[in-house]
């Protein structure tokens, strides 16, 4: 029994997101940050091996998807690195604002202009 490769590539493929969805949604959040940024590492060689593939590539079908590779490599790319920037973000002491109350609390100093006694 011979079983074609396309076959082989598709089931492939469905382990590698079956696989990839249960490694991300298992993460604790303190790793999320270090993960996304192997995620970033990876698909920018994504990108590359994209760019190549479509350089080398004859058919405009080929071209075309090359071209669709790259560009949902690189919304991942961007999208991972907004993503790191908000977990990051979280981590930083924020400035403490002024609530309505005490800002109601403080005196209102104004300058009298005119006569002193």
């Amino acid at each position: 029994m011979d079983v074609s490769h396309t076959i082989i590539n598709l089931i492939i493929f469905v382990l590698a997101i079956y696989v990839g969805y249960h490694v991300v949604w298992t993460v604790t959040p303190a790793l999320h940050t270090p993960l996304m940024a192997v995620t970033n590492a990876i698909s920018a060689i994504v990108i590359v091996g994209a760019m190549l593939a479509a350089a080398l590539t004859v058919t405009v079908f080929a071209k075309s998807m090359g071209v669709l590779a790259v560009a949902l490599a690189a919304v991942n790319v961007f999208g991972g690195f907004l993503v790191t920037r908000r977990m990051l973000e979280m981590f930083r002491k924020k400035e403490r604002k002024a609530t309505t109350a005490e800002l109601s609390a403080q005196p209102v100093q104004t300058q009298q202009s005119g006569s002193t006694s």
